[in-house]
């Protein structure tokens, strides 16, 4: 896109920027770098500032993404992850209706999803379009991807990926209010492995202050432990045959490690476990488990609105075609279930109960969703006490085959993108504008005064519905099954002093645990399933 004299310039920081004015009259400012490039010396270290720039620099296009392995062919049918070459890739984008310190307008930062390993911010369904038009500066950034991102070395700080979002949040908060931002009204917002990041910088004393509040989209606060990311790092340097070392894996080509990392991962999915890059705790940034820390009221003054979508697996199971190997396993792949959410017979034998007609894919997949996502967003909630949550499911199927309401499949609805060609790989064909106007709605209301549009979390836990006919709000329609979780939990022995505070998890695997291993291996297939 060809710049013109009248197109906006914004003074930040570093430098200049020229952006483009584009429909509806907003401003667009594309590929700003927040901080240096994070290679040479750079590698596997901690953001630093760019380096300052004399004139104007062109902001008329998507900056570099973070380097990442490609899809597998079965999901690259339903995600979309474009590449932009270069070294340039710790940059964001800003979309802003009105210009100048005097506009004060609130602020969106979205932070993408991909399992820390893939996404950016160049994907057409996270244009920020619809909320600027309706006056809110949005921003979205990139940052660094997994080993480059979420290795654990003996020789650099841990979680540099996680390091970059804090940058990109202290340079909003630096410099958003010359693009007609409010920096005391920030609310970050994110997906999947976004919402877990977020999840981590709302307990990290180091973010303090920078945002206001928060959404969290189908991604809970969690931490990855230590020792299965030094195992990802270390089958990396077998295959590569060189030192666990950020140094040797700082002189590999670029290319190599990405192939290296993705045949290392390709096993990885939530459902099934398997190797996986993730934020672990560190000195500084993440101090503690994230979850913990929030339930003991660190970031109490955050106003949090949180949810899923009612058939998450759906994304991990249906393209690979494991729904109907799961179903064919039958017991084992519910043994298999209960080892991999370390709980006992009681809770799989409560979901049949509770849902007869469900196939075993469908009771395996909600299992491992409620334990890894539903559970903890409930005593996130619960925790945040009366008035300061808001808690929504989304509903609506995609009209492709088998998906129903998948993963991500809200992420088109909330950017009221449903049109672009990107939204319908995942949703179909057909997806209603009112839903996307209602959740865009609502988003946009929170962002303006902390209130979506219906009740905040109490004891009777309302959740707002979002694509079963029209929006509505119900009280606890996952309490049964959550309860089985609890009671589940109660009757764990605690072994530790992390179990005796509450995280308890069975120091027992389920019985047939050998059997249960077997299963997830037949389950597993080359091309790995994406953790969003």
């Amino acid at each position: 896109m060809t710049a013109a004299p009248t197109d906006p310039v914004v003074r930040t920081r570093h430098g200049d920027v020229r952006g483009r004015y584009e429909r509806d009259g907003i401003a667009v400012f594309r590929g700003i770098p927040y901080a240096a490039p994070p290679f040479g010396p750079r590698r596997f270290r901690p953001p630093v500032p760019p380096t300052p720039w004399d004139g104007v620099r062109d902001a008329g296009g998507f900056g570099p993404t973070a380097p990442k392995p490609p899809y597998s062919e079965a999901f690259a049918r339903l995600l979309s992850d474009p590449v932009v070459p270069g070294d340039d890739c710790l940059n964001l984008n800003v979309w802003t209706p009105a210009l100048g310190r005097g506009a004060r307008l609130p602020v969106m930062v979205f932070i993408h999803g991909g399992a820390l390993t893939r996404g950016s911010s160049a994907v057409p369904v996270y244009d920020g379009h619809a909320f600027a038009r309706d006056g809110v500066v949005f921003v979205s950034i990139n940052y660094r991807l997994g080993v480059e991102g979420y290795g654990l070395f003996p020789d650099a700080p841990a979680n540099p990926g996680l390091r970059d979002q804090l940058a990109a949040l202290e340079w909003v908060r630096a410099s958003i209010a010359a693009f007609g931002g409010d920096p005391d009204r920030v609310t970050v917002f994110g997906q999947s492995a976004g919402a877990i990041s977020i999840g981590a910088l709302l307990a990290s004393p180091k973010a303090r202050g920078l945002f206001r509040r928060a959404v969290l989209q189908s991604g809970p606060p969690e931490v990855s432990d230590r020792d299965k990311v030094r195992r990802m790092v270390r089958r990396m340097a077998t295959r590569l045959k060189i030192p666990a070392t950020a140094e040797a894996f700082a002189a590999v080509d670029r290319e190599l490690l990405l192939r290296t990392q993705g045949e290392v991962g390709r096993l990885s999915s939530p459902v099934l476990g398997g190797p996986a890059f993730g934020i672990v705790v560190d000195d500084d940034l993440v101090p503690r488990d994230p979850l913990a820390a929030l339930v003991d009221g660190v970031a109490a003054d955050v106003d949090l609105l949180l949810g899923w979508t009612r058939d998450e697996y759906r994304l991990w199971l249906v393209p690979g075609g494991l729904v109907e190997r799961v179903d064919r396993l039958g017991p084992v792949a519910l043994a298999g279930a209960m080892a991999r959410c370390r709980c006992g017979p009681e809770v799989p034998r409560g979901y049949r109960v509770l849902h007869p007609d469900a196939g075993t894919a469908d009771l395996v997949g909600q299992l491992v969703t409620d334990h890894l996502l539903r559970v903890p967003l409930h005593r996130l909630a619960d925790a945040h006490g009366e008035g300061g949550a808001y808690v929504y499911e989304f509903a609506w199927p995609s009209t492709r085959p088998g998906l129903g309401a998948c993963h991500a499949i809200e992420l088109g609805f909330v950017f009221d993108t449903r049109e672009a060609p990107e939204s319908a790989k995942l949703a179909g064909e057909g997806a209603p504008q009112d839903l996307a106007e209602a959740m865009h709605t609502a988003w946009v209301r929170f962002a303006v005064d902390g209130d979506p549009g219906w009740r905040p979390w109490d004891a009777s836990h309302p959740v707002r519905i979002f694509g079963d006919g029209d929006p509505h709000t119900v009280d606890g329609p996952r309490d049964r099954e959550l309860a089985l979780w609890a009671a589940d939990r109660a009757s764990a022995v605690p072994t530790t002093p992390e179990a005796a505070s509450g995280s308890a998890t069975r120091p027992r695997l389920p019985a047939r645990g050998a059997e249960t291993l077997s299963a997830v291996r037949r389950l597993r297939r080359p091309g790995g399933l994406p953790r969003r």
